[in-house]
């Protein structure tokens, strides 16, 4: 089973400053991904987002900076700085960056 990737170890870091926004981008930065587990950092600029889709597993999310709108199931909820949601397997979900917007995904299979 692999480890963890992309990420110093050993080392105090900032999540949030370990993933950059780009202008018109939603950016990814795989930390670990297994048949069982999977950890990414994404920023989104502003406007930009992941459309529907389903995933196989629960879908933890942990708002790292600014604000995003998370649809599930086709309720809105808005993330801010330090706060987190699940959004449970099998069901339709969609991530937007309201704002300029950085979050943890943790998605476990």
């Amino acid at each position: 089973m692999a480890g963890i990737k992309n990420f110093n170890k050993a080392e105090v870091v900032t999540l949030k400053e370990q993933v950059a926004y780009q202008e018109g981008q939603v950016v990814s930065k795989t930390l670990a991904q297994n048949e069982h587990l999977s950890v990414t950092l994404f920023a989104f600029d502003k406007d930009e987002e992941i459309s529907t889709h389903e995933s196989g597993g629960d879908a933890f999310v942990t708002c790292l900076d600014g604000v995003g709108k998370i649809t599930i199931d086709g309720e809105e909820y808005i993330l801010k700085e330090g706060e987190s949601i699940v959004m449970p397997a099998k069901h339709p979900h969609a991530v937007y960056g309201q704002e300029q917007f950085k979050m943890l995904l943790v998605v476990v299979f």
